[in-house]
């Protein structure tokens, strides 16, 4: 039964597709090629997720399936809205024409006009375009994103102090290591004093992330690598044939780590010190709402960690924020979260607008955000996953300066 409202939609929205198409040309070629395009586009989906069961390996090509079925189901969306609008004002007139029928009348529903079908063509082209474009080009699109924050109690030795912060990589969805390594680079030529990864290093299994190490490993930095878990990272997302086999996936995954050269914090913390100051780096678990893995402990994290010591936590769903990270007793200066991936489409202006569906699920979605000396930074990821590309919300690289304010003379 669950498949049957799905099953009606998807059927309503191609019987209206293919009478935009009928409407526009008579041309039984051009209808015949329409027919396969979408047939093709939908067999190529159903075997990539029939295949996937078996190898996990093919998980790109499967969310290259599911990239070329939204923008089609997106395509056809936009068609359907425009002809259903048509439709509120011919429905009426067939009513109206077969109530006051002249003799002889047979036909009584006025024909689709077809200025409203090229209406309908050129609207859905747009979104369409759009997402083969994140496709291709928009998910390597990496952007460097720069902040400063002053800090009055930020120790002084640490004015100046450069943080690169990567999130959701999601290297199970990677098909092209030389852009990939181009976005490694970029955050390379940063050279920052350490760089902090906000979790999601994969999407189901540790597996994903072995062809990726050597390229991975090569990002340094002077204070080192420091990483967390995200929701992905647990292995929570597929089917295990015994609970032995998710944990030998868990350590693999903790293997992974050290072959990569980053410390992963699990409830824990580090400190950098520097000429007899210190500032601590704070790292829980995944912690989230809705739903997600509250492995979290703050407490547990912050034990080693004093009351007076300036602190930057990881935590990778920014909804820990206002859940449990403001109101804790001790202030966490800066947090440093992702999981959201600005939902990979939006549109953004820098400094001006800025807007995402994901915006209705996440009150911090993507940026910064303040609440009094407290502040948290979401990174839009430098990953993808499902939709294999970016529409207006584009891959992230995040570098943020920590200054301390110039003292008026």
């Amino acid at each position: 039964m669950r498949w049957v409202l799905p099953i009606l939609i998807f059927s309503v929205l191609q019987w209206y597709s293919f009478q935009n198409v009928k409407t526009l040309t008579n041309n039984r070629l051009i209808f015949l090629l329409y027919g396969i395009a979408v047939t093709l586009i939908l067999v190529n989906l159903i075997f990539h997720t029939l295949v996937l069961e078996r190898n996990s390996s093919m998980e790109p090509r499967l969310f290259f399936a599911i990239g070329l079925f939204i923008s089609l189901f997106t395509f056809q969306i936009v068609t359907f809205i425009v002809l259903a609008v048509e439709d509120v004002f011919r429905i009426p007139q067939s009513i109206y024409a077969y109530f006051s029928k002249l003799p002889g009348q047979t036909d009584f529903h006025p024909s689709r006009r077809k200025i409203v079908s090229q209406i309908a063509l050129g609207l859905a082209t747009i979104p369409f375009a759009s997402l083969l474009y994140g496709m291709y080009k928009g998910k390597y699109n990496y952007k460097v994103l720069s902040y400063e924050l002053e800090y009055d109690d930020l120790p002084s030795v640490f004015d100046g102090f450069k943080i690169t912060q990567i999130s959701d990589i999601h290297c199970g969805s990677f098909d092209n290591p030389e852009k990939v390594k181009y976005g490694i680079n970029l955050i390379n030529e940063q050279k920052s004093d350490i760089v902090l990864f906000t979790g999601d290093l994969v999407n189901n299994k540790s597996e994903e992330v072995i062809p990726w190490i050597k390229l991975f490993k090569q990002i340094k930095a002077p204070q080192g690598v420091f990483s967390v878990l995200g929701n992905h990272d647990y292995g929570d997302y597929t089917s295990w044939e015994t609970e032995a086999a998710k944990l030998k996936n868990m350590k693999d995954f903790y293997k992974a780590n050290k072959d990569l050269g980053w410390d992963l914090l699990l409830n824990e913390s580090r400190f950098i010190e520097k000429d007899g100051e210190r500032i601590a780096i704070v790292g829980v678990e995944n912690w989230g709402k809705g739903g997600f893995k509250k492995a979290g402990d703050l407490n547990k994290a912050l034990e080693k960690v004093k009351l007076e010591d300036f602190k930057i936590l990881m935590s990778h769903d920014p909804s820990h924020w206002d859940a449990e990270i403001l109101p804790h007793p001790q202030t966490i200066h800066l947090t440093l979260s992702g999981h959201t991936h600005g939902m990979q489409f939006g549109i953004e202006i820098p400094g001006w607008f800025k807007w995402s569906p994901v915006q209705w699920r996440y009150k911090q979605w993507a940026g910064i955000y303040a609440n009094s000396n407290q502040r948290i930074n979401v990174n839009r990821g430098f990953g993808y996953l499902g939709y294999p590309g970016r529409v207006g919300i584009w891959p992230e690289v995040t570098v943020i300066t920590l200054k301390k304010p110039k003292k008026e003379v």
